[in-house]
């Protein structure tokens, strides 16, 4: 019988994991504002165009945050199934002709009107709902061989599909990486682990292989140098605002490779403007503030576990997980250390699936932390269910 909350506490959410967050997201509108100011001006017609929309998508994100940071987290567990069948519902969805819509040759997007969803985006936040209660409940399968990851790798190795067949290899690749955190955390065995680790990377390689126009993009990263008026271009682009940008930069809002030399400066590239203009310091500083907030997620999930809350402790370093591999994934990608993906840079980079989502994820992260903090548990009111 799993353990799961019913009512409100009266503590507050970790003012800390807050505190991180607002600034990365504060940080995040700056930089947007300065990575597409040029842009704005010259295609849409009004300088602010971006910054307003990613101002109002972070409006969006923060009002959903609140509708589920004022939520019951025993909703979530209860509802860990039908989240599951939403997610690959989306990421099916988003592949019927006449329904998903193609950016830059990948069918990734849902559209709502004036505005167009990621379908990949809500999907890993259901799926680490999902990964989560599975955890809490099937820890001792997990433990027993690979037979216990047998039924959860099913539903996740099948949206792993969905998404490479978008194609959306970034996604895929936090999606697994994710899962698998959130396994071993739950207590299933490294050696397990590792085997399914290396025949999914095989079977990843082969659905690379099978197209020409992968493998050029897996293997240009190598020497982007060779591609660079081609397939290498975007790395090229970034390596020089980065060499650009020296130690300190050049300052906000001077930089001159997101005037049209640098493709996508405001999403996908907004590290290598962020290298440019705030310099070597500025990248480091923002990694180190992601690196915080993720210690933080993962500390308030430790302190979950600590007093019993199972679910919400593997909730927590799921969606930690997933924000630090996509952090890592995006500057590695600036950096020329991993091929070059469609992931964008968490509570920063200019997009609104990613940032709603990622808002969404941590006010769950602040929820929990409502019940839990990292020293205690609370006491039941009298009359007050605790188990379900």
């Amino acid at each position: 019988m799993i353990d799961v909350p019913e009512r409100r506490a009266t503590q507050g959410p970790d003012g800390l994991l807050l505190l991180l967050s607002g600034i990365l997201l504060a940080f995040g509108l700056v930089m947007v504002a300065s990575a597409s100011v040029f842009w704005s001006a010259t295609v849409s017609g009004g300088p602010w165009h971006v910054f307003e929309r990613q101002l109002l998508f972070s409006g969006i994100g923060l009002i959903a945050g609140f509708v589920v940071l004022n939520l019951p987290l025993g909703l979530f567990l209860r509802m860990r199934h039908l989240v599951l069948v939403v997610a690959l519902a989306l990421l099916a969805l988003v592949l019927v002709p006449g329904v998903g819509r193609a950016v830059n040759g990948s069918m990734r997007w849902l559209p709502f009107g004036l505005f167009r969803m990621q379908a990949s985006e809500p999907a890993l936040l259901l799926i680490a709902i999902y990964l989560a209660g599975y955890g809490a409940e099937q820890g001792g399968r997990l433990a027993g061989g690979l037979g216990g990851l047998v039924v959860p790798l099913l539903p996740v190795g099948l949206a792993a599909v969905l998404l490479l067949l978008e194609p959306d290899f970034g996604g895929a690749a936090v999606l697994l990486a994710m899962a698998f955190t959130v396994f071993f955390l739950a207590g299933a065995r490294f050696r397990d682990l590792l085997i399914l680790f290396l025949v999914g990377l095989v079977v990843m390689v082969l659905v690379a292989v099978a197209a020409p126009y992968r493998v050029i993009r897996l293997t240009t990263f190598l020497d982007p140098w060779h591609h660079a008026r081609s397939s290498g271009f975007q790395l090229v682009q970034s390596l020089i605002a980065i060499g650009h940008g020296g130690w300190l930069g050049t300052g906000l809002g001077r930089g001159i490779e997101k005037l049209f030399y640098l493709p996508e400066p405001e999403s996908d590239f907004i590290f290598a403007v962020i290298g440019e203009e705030l310099g070597f310091v500025g990248m480091f500083t923002v990694l180190i503030g992601f690196a915080f907030l993720t210690f933080r997620i993962f500390w308030i999930g430790r302190g979950a576990e600590k007093v019993g809350r199972r679910f919400e402790g593997l909730l927590c370093y799921a969606i930690g997980s997933w924000i630090g591999f996509e952090v890592l994934i995006n500057a590695g990608v600036n950096l020329g250390a991993l091929p070059t993906k469609g992931i964008t840079l968490p509570l920063i980079s200019a997009g609104g699936s990613n940032l709603i989502m990622t808002l969404v994820a941590l006010a769950l992260v602040l929820n929990v932390s409502i019940w839990i903090s990292t020293t205690g548990h609370r006491r039941p009111a009298v009359g007050e269910r605790e188990h379900v």
